[in-house]
């Protein structure tokens, strides 16, 4: 029986997926995510909560934590304005669809307005490193939530903008199960973009900022570069997220995207572990999935006690609080260096050493 990997090229060291079993694995993924739907809705009666819903929610807050931790995990650089880039890309795209543009427009177009908007935000990074560089990106949150709240000639101010539902030819993403695949599409493409980028020349001189920004400055990495590209391609996901958001949802506010957006993203990519780019998927799923399992209980004993629901809400941000402290002092790494740790144990099992 073979005990761990030997490759004999360096394509096949190189390679994503290296074993037969992990492709396997992967099938089997891919065809559970295809044919959930199906069954879906006896999942969703079953568990009592709508969880097409919360697969769309995990797909599009994907695409924007790979964005997130595409800057402050493989770069090094904190942003606390992630929410309101989103919230561009959300306006942008509904802005564009009101007036006519077709969805396959609007989408990239959201994302390079975001784009241009975290570029000219970013441009403090080459003199702020660290909480500096974390207060100038706080800014932006506010600044952008100003505008999203008070400019309502464009926006719609607090009454919200009404965003169309997305139409590719004669086909209309207007319900969950149809959205599901638009939304699963690009999660995969953005995980596919972000875990090749990292492989590439740019994604190395990206680590080697982040790792030791005057050591690669002296072997030649242009560090202003670098770490305006980073927020560039970042904001550009992250917009692209929010065009998602705008169409899922359909009616768009400033109050969606606060400061609150902008600290979760960033716990998703901390508890999941940042510079991993599973490590982004497995945050949003633990942040995403957590309150949905908080509230069943609520629910349940809501005949008992009441006032649970008001209980609710403080709890769910306690018990939030705590898991990102948890995570920091006993894995500091995420749940994705977990992963990585049980799956090197079998690997070489049973001669673990």
């Amino acid at each position: 029986m073979p005990c761990g990997l030997f490759h004999s090229t360096y394509e096949k060291d190189d390679a994503i997926f290296q074993t037969r079993w992990i492709k396997c694995w992967m099938a089997a993924f891919i065809v559970f995510l295809l044919t959930y739907p199906l069954y879906g809705d006896a999942v969703s009666e079953f568990m009592g909560m709508n969880t097409l819903n919360l697969f769309n929610l995990i797909f599009i807050y994907i695409v924007g934590a790979h964005g997130l931790n595409l800057l402050t995990g493989y770069t090094g650089q904190i942003s606390l304005g992630h929410g309101a880039f989103m919230g561009v890309g959300a306006y942008t795209a509904g802005i564009l669809a009101n007036m006519g543009w077709p969805f396959w427009l609007c989408l990239p177009m959201a994302g390079l307005m975001t784009a241009a908007v975290g570029m000219i935000f970013g441009l403090p990074s080459l003199r702020l490193r660290g909480l500096y560089l974390a207060i100038a990106t706080l800014a932006a949150q506010f600044i952008l939530d100003y505008a999203m709240r008070n400019w309502s000639g464009l926006t719609g101010g607090s009454s919200g903008l009404i965003v169309p539902a997305a139409e590719l030819g004669d086909f209309i993403f207007d319900s969950d199960i149809s959205f599901y695949y638009l939304a699963l599409t690009f999660a995969a493409a953005a995980t596919m973009y972000l875990k090749n980028l990292t492989r590439t020349r740019t994604g190395r001189a990206f680590v080697a900022v982040r790792d030791r920004y005057l050591s690669a400055e002296v072997i030649g990495v242009n560090l202003f570069k670098y770490r305006i590209m980073s927020f560039g391609i970042s904001s550009f996901m992250v917009g692209i997220a929010g065009g998602l958001w705008a169409y899922y949802i359909t009616i768009i506010s400033d109050e969606h995207f606060t400061l609150w957006l902008s600290v979760q993203f960033l716990a998703m990519i901390i508890v999941g572990g940042m510079g991993h780019v599973l490590g982004s998927i497995f945050g949003v799923i633990f942040m995403t999935v957590l309150p949905e399992l908080l509230r069943l209980p609520a629910e349940m004993m809501s005949e008992i006690y009441p006032s649970i629901f008001e209980m609710f809400a403080a709890l769910r941000e306690m018990i939030f609080g705590l898991m990102v402290i948890a995570f920091l002092i006993f894995e500091p790494d995420g749940m994705a260096a977990r992963w990585h740790t049980i799956r090197a144990y079998w690997k070489l099992w049973p001669f673990s050493y």
